[in-house]
């Protein structure tokens, strides 16, 4: 993969990106300033163009209850015993996908509206780089739809909705920045994993969002977790949350996908999103099979999933300060939200221009 105008940097610190003359527009007060400011514009268009409603988040569930993400099923999540609590030990959430499912029902929201939090997440298993902290921060989202609602345009239309809030966010920088120049294209691109393999065999699925991301600047891939024609998914996810394994009207599997723009200072293809209809009681129990992990349906998630307790919904995350910087163009997440770096990294970077708060 041919990384243009950027310094890859693979020993010690692997595939941290040095852009070539890298100037930062913004010192960090002033990113501080407009970070809030982009919050603040991206929250309003979420509750008014996706209606819904702000609402206030957990840092931490009970263990083994099934409610905590556990996204790609390998990450680890914190955990700690509660001294007051005698029964479980708790888990710092890495997302809020299942618990905002069975927010809605408690908060008994009606069909065609939904609620959005501030998720804020500690994922000790990520490693650290250009778009990776061991802090994550995001709007987590959630909609209660109908069950005519499960289905691949729907899903389309709702990804439109949501490009043109981060295309109109864009804007808004310009407006108050001048000196950073919009880059999205009007329109999202969508493309199916599936097919994405079939124009790019011969590379890995990284390679592809590279190749298609470059052409397109802004693009969705559909149907992430399902195994493609060569026997693995394009990327992981969760059997629980996002419906992977269901036909779509393009005839492909899968009615999730993730929303990836061209980062025009790091040069490469970055995911600022992902998002999908999320399972019914069939694609659970067929997506728990196929993962040989059909004892979750034990878990008091899972139990109130096939007793019709939860209703149907879509949803997704929308990753802050990847958001940010993409919008403020930074190098680094690290000059959008304070976090724990490699020692080495800090003193790299600062070498470059680059700084880490």
């Amino acid at each position: 993969m041919e990384i243009v105008g950027t310094r890859e940097v693979l020993s010690p610190l692997k595939g941290l990106i040095f852009p070539e003359a890298y100037h930062n527009l913004l010192n960090p007060l002033q990113t501080e300033n407009s970070f809030h400011a982009i919050k603040e514009f991206i929250e309003g268009r979420l509750e008014n163009d996706l209606n819904l409603h702000r609402v206030s988040a957990p840092l931490f569930v009970r263990q083994n209850t099934g409610i905590n993400d556990d996204l790609n099923g390998i990450e680890r999540a914190v955990s700690f015993p509660m001294k007051s609590m005698d029964d479980n030990r708790a888990e710092v959430v890495q997302s809020l996908a299942k618990w905002k499912r069975m927010a809605l029902a408690e908060y008994r929201i009606p069909a065609g509206e939904g609620i959005f939090t501030n998720m804020h997440a500690i994922r000790p298993d990520e490693t650290t780089d250009n778009l990776h902290s061991l802090f994550v921060d995001q709007w987590d989202w959630e909609k209660h739809i109908q069950a005519s609602d499960r289905k691949l345009s729907f899903l389309k239309q709702t990804v439109e909705r949501l490009y043109r809030i981060l295309k109109d966010a864009e804007d808004f920088v310009n407006r108050i920045h001048p000196e950073i120049l919009p880059v999205l294209p009007e329109k999202i691109q969508f493309v199916e994993s599936e097919s994405l393999l079939q124009l790019y065999p011969h590379h890995t699925p990284q390679e592809r969002e590279f190749e298609i991301v470059k052409k397109y600047k802004a693009v969705f891939i559909i149907g992430i977790g399902n195994k493609l024609s060569d026997g693995k998914p394009h990327d992981g996810r969760a059997p629980d949350y996002d419906d992977w394994s269901t036909k779509n009207d393009d005839g492909f599997f899968g009615l999730n996908g993730d929303i990836l723009v061209w980062n025009p200072v790091l040069k490469r293809a970055v995911e600022l999103s992902s998002m999908g209809i999320r399972v019914n009681k069939e694609s659970l129990v067929r997506q728990l099979r196929i993962r040989g992990q059909e004892k979750r349906l034990e878990l008091l998630f899972h139990k109130r999933m096939m007793n019709d307790e939860l209703p149907l919904t879509m949803g997704g995350g929308i990753g802050q300060s990847r958001v940010a910087m993409f919008l403020l163009r930074k190098a680094h997440i690290g000059e959008i939200s304070a976090g724990l770096w490699p020692e080495e990294m800090v003193h790299l970077c600062k070498s470059y221009g680059i700084q880490l708060l």
